[in-house]
């Protein structure tokens, strides 16, 4: 997607219940010009603008009005894969971006290096004319072979220095996030690398122990990638790597809220653990948005059953089918306050990357990505730089 934020003139949108910043404000408005918030307040105290919408009128009583969402961490989705090329990944983002997501990483599975350096040359291009593209995410091939989860597991490898500079070069300073596993050779040394880079290091598909994860998150790591899936869970004698991220308030925990790869009791379990340091992800893969099936994720075969897919050949959970707007109801449903659940999906997010102080708010100076909801949490329309 291009946009001119220029050409967007001016935008009010009123009446409604405008959830940002971890609070709720009732009977609010929100005005945008040339795609950048300039103003907001309460009551009728709006002025006149090109377009004025009514969010009651449209979105019904109890209409919710958000920031953009924005994805760190998903695959694909419309039956399109993030790892197949420009024209799918902007497949796949066009079925997000009506399910509230107007920003988002495109993350890539496990692959050989040259096909990975090519990829990620492909998206630094794409950012620079798809404005609703903000990097990449390599989640592989550093990976722990015993929790590869849907990772060919004989494309992965160690972080040799080396590869980890290839790659992160290939991208040129769009890469937003490398996971990885910080216990294999030279782990905590790619961590280190990473940063200096300006990414951020993930911790996942791992056998860290706490021990282990707290040395990786002292070295820089700042993301735990989608907590309890593909690593040691929680022990009353070994409290793994997701409690020790649940105690460093650096670190952001993305979860995964589809109810397959979290239970609703445990999805509730990491916001009281981490408040304000949950982001909300999709790791949805090409069937989001579309039907069951058969798919190809990377190098590994998917059936899709129900809405949930799983590796052919081990069974294991590859990738969700989840949109934004369902992860954001399911977590209400599973007891998280509405603010909560929407920080984690606009805020927490933006930060987690280092773009929060351009996206993930509805605040003057942040640029005009809004979603209007109806009270049941159902996207009613989506603005990108303040265009519908």
């Amino acid at each position: 997607m291009t946009s001119d934020p220029a050409a967007s003139g001016s935008l009010v949108i009123h009446s409604v219940r405008l959830v940002d910043g971890g609070v709720v404000v009732p009977d609010a408005w929100v005005r945008i010009e040339h795609g950048i918030i300039v103003d907001r307040g309460t009551g009728g105290t709006w002025a006149a603008a090109d377009e004025v919408v009514d969010a009651a009128a449209l979105a019904g009583p109890g209409a919710v009005l958000t920031a953009g969402f924005v994805d760190i961490h998903g695959h694909g989705g419309a039956g399109a894969s993030f790892d197949d090329g420009v024209e799918a990944i902007r497949t796949a983002r066009a079925l997000h971006r009506q399910h509230g997501t107007t920003r988002a990483v495109v993350s890539l599975v496990t692959a050989p290096l040259d096909d990975l350096a090519r990829r990620v040359a492909d998206i630094a291009d794409l950012t620079e004319t798809d404005t609703d593209i903000l990097g990449s995410h390599l989640e592989g091939p550093f990976l722990d072979p015993a929790h590869h989860g849907a990772h060919e597991p004989t494309l992965l490898r160690h972080p040799a220095a080396d590869d980890v500079t290839r790659l992160l070069g290939a991208g040129r300073g769009t890469i937003r996030q490398v996971t990885l596993a910080p216990e294999l050779p030279g782990g905590l040394d790619a961590v280190r690398l990473i940063v200096e880079s300006g990414a951020v290091a993930a911790v996942g598909h791992t056998s860290a122990d706490a021990g282990l994860a707290v040395q990786a998150f002292e070295a820089g790591a700042t993301l735990l990638t989608h907590a309890f899936n593909a690593m040691p869970g929680i022990h009353h004698r070994a409290p793994g790597p997701v409690l020790a991220a649940a105690a460093d308030h650096r670190v952001v925990l993305e979860v995964i809220a589809d109810n397959v790869h979290l239970d609703p009791h445990v999805i509730k379990l990491v916001f009281d653990s981490a408040p304000g340091r949950v982001a909300l992800i999709t790791d949805a893969m090409a069937a989001a948005g579309s039907a069951d099936g058969h798919y190809d994720l990377g190098a590994v075969s998917v059936t899709v059953e129900g809405g949930i897919a799983r590796a052919d050949d081990t069974g294991s959970i590859a990738g969700s089918t989840l949109t934004q707007d369902l992860a954001l109801r399911r977590a209400v449903d599973a007891g998280v306050a509405l603010a909560d659940a929407v920080r984690a999906l606009t805020e927490t997010p933006a930060d987690a990357i280092g773009v929060g102080d351009r996206f993930g708010r509805l605040t003057v100076g942040h640029v005009g990505d809004a979603v209007l909801l109806d009270a049941q949490l159902h996207v009613a329309r989506v603005w990108v730089d303040g265009r519908h």
